[in-house]
């Protein structure tokens, strides 16, 4: 596992910086950001994501289900004197706002939706828009599944943590690496369940259309804009041509993001 996994708020810090330079400027054209503007973040982790949205004066909410990364993204955000509603609950269980006013201008779902397996996949993907404003945004950003680190094996211990395209291996011998490497059985469940999850842009893409959401806005990245603060690499979106390569431009996406809105009903 990576020293940032390890110290959350070198961690809370390197994802601030990533979406005070990128996710801004990413949503900006299609969500006006002031201090009337709602955002919810759903897997929220320590609210990183969420500290430049909290910076320009929105009111910001980060939903995660779990406690310790709940109190991190209180305990940084009084550190750095910003306001936001830090909530420990399964989002499936939130309860849905009644009143449009309480409902959110955007909603900020990264690197969330992998680890979601596909029987739930939908009935999350619906449940969000309760959520949302009329006339609201989502984004998403996600790994594309077949990346050389598309199975978050950074996340792992020792040898495994490091070596790309191990999650393309058969389950059993994954499972075999995972654990020679030093993994848990916590861990290894958890790579596992990545791994039946299995985003890929035609399958994220399908599920949108399932749910009844339109795409405004989908970039593919070569190089994950992340790696800026990861590896001090220049972000890199995919070339034009290979991005609309079906399957294989699952291979070279490091990143996945797009923008969604419920269609607008006269």
């Amino acid at each position: 596992m990576q020293q940032r996994h390890l110290n959350r708020r070198q961690y809370f810090c390197e994802l601030a910086n990533t979406a005070r330079e990128f996710y801004l400027d990413y949503v900006k054209a299609s969500v006006t950001l002031s201090p009337d503007t709602r955002v919810l973040e759903i897997g929220c982790g320590e609210g990183g994501n969420l500290l430049p949205f909290a910076e320009k004066g929105c009111k910001v909410t980060g939903i995660d289900i779990c406690r310790k990364r709940i109190e991190e993204a209180s305990e940084f955000f009084v550190e750095r004197h910003q306001k936001g509603t830090f909530i420990c609950q399964d989002f499936l269980l939130t309860e849905v706002p009644e009143a449009e006013t309480d409902k959110f201008d955007l909603i900020l779902i990264h690197d969330v939706i992998e680890h979601i397996e596909s029987p739930c996949k939908k009935d999350f993907m619906l449940y969000v828009k309760h959520f949302l404003k009329h006339g609201g945004i989502v984004f998403f950003g996600f790994p594309a599944w077949h990346n050389p680190f598309g199975g978050h094996q950074q996340i792992s211990v020792g040898f495994a943590s490091k070596l790309p395209f191990i999650h393309l291996l058969p389950k059993p011998l994954y499972q075999a690496v995972l654990k020679l490497s030093g993994a848990d059985s916590s861990r290894i469940n958890e790579l596992m369940s990545i791994r039946n999850s299995r985003v890929t842009v035609e399958k994220f893409e399908r599920l949108a259309s399932e749910t009844n959401y339109t795409i405004c806005q989908r970039t593919l990245w070569l190089l994950n804009p992340h790696y800026k603060q990861k590896f001090h690499m220049t972000p890199r979106r995919q070339w034009t041509f290979f991005s609309h390569i079906p399957y294989l431009r699952n291979f070279y996406t490091t990143s996945a993001w797009y923008l969604l809105r419920q269609p607008l009903t006269r």
